[in-house]
């Protein structure tokens, strides 16, 4: 080597030897301290919240004395809080310079319990300085008010409407803020549960083993890209924690049946996860509006989980693999309810509908430097199979969706308050049916589409007070030629291969004006392509996605220390590009038989209010306004018959509401519901809209339950669902069920 290189290579190697000095002191100091009630008592297993100079929040749980610790943090400013249910601290900052910092963070009772959220930002982002509209139930929660579906979770949420075509298990739809039923996405354990298109059956979304439920109102398809027009909820199941297992078995009306079981646990940084669950009901079998006894309304239900998982402490290298099934059962003996146009038929005694649902899904998180690293690299992959088999008295029919979904995202903290994201995902999905075919000897030919999104998202976090999030998501939808179908009864010519590209940003913002009193607003658009069966009934190859131009103003505000909570929200939602069927009135519009000309709006607020009056006792209450109507047809004065221009939109409540109770105290614990729905806009029930629309009657509804454990690991509970007796349809034509009772047993151990 030579004399001139020597004293490069030295300033070479000194440079490498400052900088990894340096990235060995970043992570030498860290954060300790406890978590005490508000007597001063350690508060066991409560979770600590740590955001600030890392690429995603950390959290840790405080120990038997209310102790906990994170290390490995670098040199920063960083935010502090904890949260159990029922209570949550202040935010506290403070500053890592060097060496680990001690604080004892004391905590108050609280309405609402703090948490990460996952469902509303690029990363996870504490439930307090979120400022879209989110909703989080836990899965104690759930537990407390005996739900295992998640419609029955999802009733007393302000926003949502769900409709349901008779008991358990049968067909659910969900309405958002007025929205149409395939403008949210479901997402369980960030796999989409939605169809193609975004169509969802709720009673196909069962509940087990939950840790809590996200419910974000609002255009979200700056996120998820499209199915997410209305908003998103996300079902996160439990996983890792101290070893456990659980069982539930319950008996009830209508010759219910259920069992479950479920273990999670982790150890030396493994973690799993594994459940089932059985259900049968025996349906509706009353006697029907001519006098005709109902059958065939009888259903089962079958679900296993799994899941398991790896975390490398010092690193903070995450690995997760989940496998998800679902099989169903159920008589379809169509509406034998209200007939006000007196065109009833009787009761179908031979349909049925048989569906099949599995998904796999794998995760690797990667922070860049240790733990608690400034970057963290994400790679997500998941597959699923919806299969479907209709059986009539016109034979045997299938369908089926098939989707492959990939993610790469990259997440920056570029200091203490602002952070980056971004990345792509890919979305292929294959929808077929029975009734989709092609050629001239009517194959059967399945619709294919792929999606490509690419996403950024920036995070500023400018005091303890305000909070400003911004994103966008430019999206290429391409669907694959589709060969025409002659034969059919309106035939269909080859479509070409087609390409779509969408850009739907978003922002939101927040801030605490005073202590205790935070505004919020968000602004954004969402997409909805066509699924299908709008795809494949049509001679409009270039038919576009839906689209949605939505924004909401809120306020929130605390009062008796934390204790009470007011939440306000205004929003409004337009909807354009809509799909329909164009008869002969708009033949000077349009010269399709389908396309993108019809338009809706939907307005309104949002009012809640929630009540922790001391430890186990706890009251909380929504109401909503929907303010919906059909607009004008594009080119026209009028709308699609049988509408008219000012109708509200159909199925959307103008008016809603919910009150919930519970109590808890040692060994026992109650709950009450109350359910309000005024009445609706619906159509015919034998022959749908072409039959005419009526209205239908609004209902409260009040549910009542309670549970008690005479032995540690063994509870007993009992519910009444519709305690008064009170016979209403939230879907004309479909009797809700009057009252039912169930009564079952949970037992646990290692809880």
């Amino acid at each position: 080597m030579t004399a001139a290189l020597r004293p490069r290579l030295r300033t070479f190697l000194t440079f490498l030897m400052f900088n990894f000095s340096l990235l060995i002191s970043a992570h030498a100091a860290g954060l300790a301290g406890r978590v005490l009630d508000p007597d001063g008592r350690p508060v066991i297993n409560a979770e600590v919240i740590v955001t600030g100079s890392t690429a995603s929040p950390l959290r840790v749980r405080a120990n038997a004395d209310g102790r906990f610790e994170v290390p490995g943090l670098a040199d920063g400013r960083y935010s502090v809080i904890a949260a159990s249910p029922g209570l949550v601290s202040e935010t506290t900052a403070i500053d890592i310079t060097g060496s680990t910092a001690t604080i004892d963070i004391t905590m108050k009772i609280s309405a609402i319990t703090e948490t990460l959220v996952v469902s509303a930002a690029q990363i996870d982002q504490p439930l307090s300085r979120v400022p879209d509209s989110v909703t989080v139930i836990p899965g104690d929660e759930i537990n407390a008010r005996q739900q295992f579906t998640l419609a029955a979770a999802l009733r007393s949420v302000p926003g949502l409407t769900l409709q349901q075509n008779g008991g358990p298990g049968t067909v659910t739809s969900l309405f958002t803020r007025g929205g149409e039923s395939d403008f949210t996405l479901v997402l369980v354990d960030g796999v989409r549960a939605n169809g193609f298109g975004g169509g969802l059956d709720l009673s196909q979304v069962p509940l087990e083993d939950i840790e809590r439920i996200e419910v974000v109102r609002g255009p979200q398809s700056a996120l998820y890209g499209s199915d997410a027009i209305g908003g998103v909820i996300q079902v996160i199941t439990r996983s890792g924690g101290a070893p456990s297992a659980r069982a539930q078995v319950e008996t009830g009306s209508r010759d219910t049946r259920r069992v479950a079981g479920a273990t999670t646990g982790e150890v030396n940084g493994f973690r799993w996860q594994a459940g089932a669950q059985y259900f049968e009901d025996a349906g509706f079998t009353g006697t029907a509006a001519n006098g005709q006894t109902v059958s065939n309304d009888d259903g089962t239900q079958t679900e296993a989980t799994a899941s398991a998982g790896w975390r490398h402490g010092a690193s903070g290298a995450d690995l997760q693999g989940s496998f998800r099934y679902l099989d169903t059962d159920r008589g379809s003996p169509g509406p034998y309810g209200s007939d006000p146009a007196r065109r009833y038929s009787g009761v179908n005694t031979v349909s049925r509908t048989a569906t099949t649902r599995t998904s796999r899904s794998a995760r690797w998180m990667q922070p860049w430097f240790g733990a608690a690293s400034r970057v963290r690299q994400r790679v997500e992959f998941d597959t699923a199979d919806y299969d479907l088999h209709f059986t009539s008295q016109f034979g045997p029919s299938n369908g089926e969706t098939t989707r492959t979904h990939a993610r790469v995202q990259t997440d920056v903290a570029a200091s203490s308050t602002v952070g980056f994201s971004g990345g792509f995902e890919w979305l292929g999905e294959r929808g077929g049916s029975t009734f989709i075919t092609s050629g001239a000897s009517s194959i059967q030919t399945p619709v294919e589409r792929g999606m490509l999104g690419v996403f950024g998202e920036g995070r500023w976090n400018a005091t303890e007070r305000a909070t400003v999030i911004a994103g966008i998501r430019g999206e290429r939808i391409s669907r694959d030629a589709l060969p025409g179908d002659p034969l059919a009864f309106q035939p269909r010519p080859d479509f070409p291969e087609e390409t779509v590209t969408s850009v739907n940003p978003k922002i939101a913002a927040s801030f605490a004006i005073v202590d205790g009193t935070r505004i919020r607003g968000s602004f954004g658009t969402g997409i909805r392509p066509p699924d299908a069966f709008e795809i494949a009934f049509t001679d409009n190859s270039g038919l576009k996605p839906e689209r949605s131009k939505s924004g909401e103003f809120g306020v929130t505000q605390t009062a008796a220390h934390g204790a009470v909570q007011f939440d306000a929200t205004a929003f409004f939602n337009n909807y354009t590009d809509l799909i329909i069927s164009v008869g002969r009135s708009f033949s000077g519009v349009s010269g399709w038989r389908t396309d993108n000309i019809s338009n809706a709006r939907a307005r309104g607020a949002e009012l809640s209010a929630a009540w922790r009056i001391k430890a186990g006792v706890s009251v909380r209450g929504n109401y909503t306004f929907v303010d919906s109507e059909i607009l004008a047809v594009n080119g026209s004065s009028i709308a699609q018959t049988p509408y008219a221009v000012g109708d509200r939109l159909l199925r959307r409540p103008r008016h809603a509401g919910a009150i919930d109770a519970a109590w808890t105290r040692d060994r026992a614990g109650a709950f009450a519901q109350i359910q309000l729905r005024g009445e609706t806009l619906d159509i015919e029930p034998a022959f749908g809209a072409t039959g005419g629309l009526y209205t239908n009657a609004g209902h409260t509804v009040i549910n009542a339950g309670g549970s008690w454990r005479p032995v540690k690991g063994v509870e007993i509970f009992a519910r009444a669902l519709n305690l008064f007796d009170r016979a209403y349809e939230e879907v004309l034509g479909y009797p809700a069920p009057r009252r039912t009772a169930y009564v079952g047993a949970r037992f646990a151990v290692g809880r």
